[in-house]
């Protein structure tokens, strides 16, 4: 397996592993939902933790990551909801 696609691939399950997250915090799932709010979510948050120059303060990167995706998630669900209503 390439470099490449090993990233690929960590990043798909960093991203699958935030929407879970975030469908257990606001509720709904499924697997391709997940997944696309995850690696939406990662996106977002780290936009907006780079926006509000926050840097966790944690030791583990992939530990970091999966947070920051999942605040990104949660926003995203957030988001998705207010503008279906």
């Amino acid at each position: 397996m390439t470099v490449g696609m090993q990233e690929l691939l960590i990043f798909l399950a960093i991203g699958l592993v935030a929407g879970w997250l975030a469908g257990l915090v606001l509720g709904g799932g499924g697997l391709l939902r997940n997944l696309i709010v995850g690696v939406i979510g990662a996106f977002v948050g780290g936009w907006l933790l780079s926006v509000a120059n926050i840097s966790l303060p944690i030791g583990n990167v992939l530990l970091s990551q999966i947070i920051t995706a999942t605040i990104g998630a949660l926003v995203v669900i957030l988001v998705a909801r207010l503008i279906t209503r």
